[in-house]
C-alpha cells in the first residue's frame, strides 16, 4: 500500500487535473457552446467521484488510521481542517450542479456554480499548496 503522502500527492494531481477540466468548461461556456460545457463537466463530475470513493476505500476501510497519522506526524490537522471546509460543500454541490444544469434551471445553476467555484478556489489552494505530500 502506498503512504499516506503518495496518496496525498495523488489527490493534488487529480485536484489540478478537476482544475484544469472547470476552466475548460467555463472557456466552453463563455463561448456558448452550452453542450461541450456540460460534457466537460461530467468529466468533473466522474474524476471527483473516482477520487472520492478510492480515497474512501484506502483510508476508511483497508487502513483507517493511515492519514490521521500522516497528518498529526507532519502537524498538520489544522490545515486538513481548512481544505475539508472547503472540499467537503464543493463535493456536495457536484450533483446538485449536475441536475439542474440538465434540468435547465439556469438561475439556480449559475448560483450554485458560483458558490461552487468559490469553493474549489478554497480546495485547489488549501489542497495543493497547504497539505503535506511525499515525492516518490
Amino acid at each position: 500500500m502506498p503512504s499516506a503522502g503518495i496518496l496525498i500527492l495523488i489527490l493534488k494531481i487529480a485536484v489540478i487535473a478537476v482544475t484544469v477540466l472547470l476552466v475548460a468548461s467555463l472557456t466552453a461556456l463563455t463561448r456558448g457552446n452550452y453542450k461541450l460545457h456540460g460534457r466537460i463537466n461530467w468529466g468533473v463530475f466522474g474524476l471527483t467521484v473516482l477520487a472520492l470513493i478510492g480515497l474512501e476505500v484506502i483510508a476508511r476501510l483497508s487502513s483507517p488510521d493511515l492519514f490521521s497519522d500522516h497528518f498529526r506526524a507532519h502537524q498538520a490537522e489544522e490545515a486538513l481542517r481548512v481544505h475539508l471546509f472547503f472540499s467537503l460543500p464543493a463535493a456536495l454541490l457536484l450533483p446538485l450542479m449536475l441536475f439542474t444544469g440538465l434540468r435547465h434551471r439556469r438561475t439556480i445553476h449559475v448560483s450554485l456554480g458560483i458558490v461552487f467555484l468559490v469553493l474549489w478556489a478554497g480546495t485547489f489552494v488549501t489542497g495543493v499548496f497547504f497539505l503535506p505530500h511525499e515525492m516518490p
